[in-house]
């Protein structure tokens, strides 16, 4: 598809590329975005890099702009706060993603109003999506659409397309890898409009190495999907804990309870205290699950409200006359 994207009418476009010693790469994620989104501002974040990545994406036409915390979280919170524009592409600075995509992926956010558009990779290179990162990116994408809902098959990509209301309602928490994991929830929970769609994904150039850690980053994402269901889900991650120290307490109390039938004598005081104080455990869980889950729907309406504050993304009126009566170059 061709997109003109040159009319003032048009939504202003910014490309955010977060960057850690991405020196052999960097130079073509930007000249190749620049190509596919010519009136786009492309900005590249450096976060403490010790080669050349600024240097080359400044050279390439970027504007680089540097963030001392380290960790992909970090520099997600920064680029959501200090960057203006209607329409926000998010790519990794590997160049492993495909560039031409953005334009269709930018025009169909806009055309059905939707809030995030999930770049799903399709890739045959076994070195470009490793095994390992394939299963893992299975499992923990089912753990999170088994809670908040089946709407992606990959979770963890690293391209999106974002309106401004979901980038400037995104309460940005975490501080490495997980960003993807909590971009994900955010759209999950609050319902928002969102596709994806699949776009090649290829191999990393030579010189540049991949910063994820299969095992280590895996369980930091497996344990941030724990804390937004306990965050999120409360009452049903209280009740799970409750229904568990109740099975505990039936099964430390049955023979007690049987015996005392048979001789009217309670001869472990201590199991039977255990087994009580585990019973009263499970009906704190469940208050404590009832009252957070009342907080929690409280926080998520306040959340949909700095939302609904910012207008939903949507083609000019001449290009939206012509997807409507299919005048649309192609």
């Amino acid at each position: 598809m061709t997109v003109a994207m040159h009319t003032p009418a048009y939504p202003s476009v910014a490309v955010l590329v977060p960057c850690y010693n991405e020196e052999a790469a960097i130079g073509r994620v930007v000249k190749d975005f620049r190509a596919v989104l010519p009136d786009a501002l492309i900005y590249v974040y450096d976060n403490n890099s010790t080669d050349r990545t600024a240097a080359v994406a400044s050279e390439a036409g970027a504007i680089v702009r540097h963030e001392s915390l380290q960790g992909k979280g970090n520099v997600v919170r920064r680029m959501f706060a200090d960057v203006e524009a209607d329409v926000y592409v998010m790519v990794d600075g590997d160049d492993t993603y495909h560039a031409a995509s953005a334009p269709a992926m930018v025009h169909r956010m806009l055309a059905e109003h939707l809030d995030m558009v999930n770049g799903a990779r399709v890739t045959e290179v076994q070195e470009a999506y490793r095994p390992g990162h394939r299963f893992g990116n299975l499992m923990l994408t089912f753990l999170v659409t088994s809670f908040f809902g089946k709407r992606t098959a990959d979770m963890l990509s690293g391209y999106r397309v974002f309106s401004r209301r979901f980038v400037k309602s995104f309460p940005t928490l975490v501080r490495g890898f997980e960003i993807e994991t909590e971009l994900t929830v955010h759209a999950l929970e609050l319902r928002m409009p969102m596709t994806e769609v699949a776009t090649p994904y290829k191999d990393r150039p030579p010189g540049s190495v991949s910063k994820l850690s299969t095992f280590k980053d895996g369980f930091r994402i497996l344990f941030m999907i724990g804390k937004l269901v306990k965050e999120e889900r409360p009452l049903e991650s209280f009740s799970l804990t409750a229904a568990l120290l109740t099975v505990i307490a039936v099964i430390l109390a049955w023979p007690i309870f049987r015996t005392f039938l048979e001789t009217g004598l309670v001869p472990r005081l201590p199991t039977a205290v255990l087994s009580m104080g585990l019973m009263i455990l499970a009906f704190l869980a469940v208050a404590c699950g009832l009252i957070l889950e009342t907080v929690t729907r409280g926080r998520r309406e306040m959340k949909r409200l700095a939302y609904l504050t910012h207008p939903a993304p949507q083609l000019p009126a001449p290009m939206l006359s012509a997807v409507q009566t299919g005048d649309l170059r192609k």
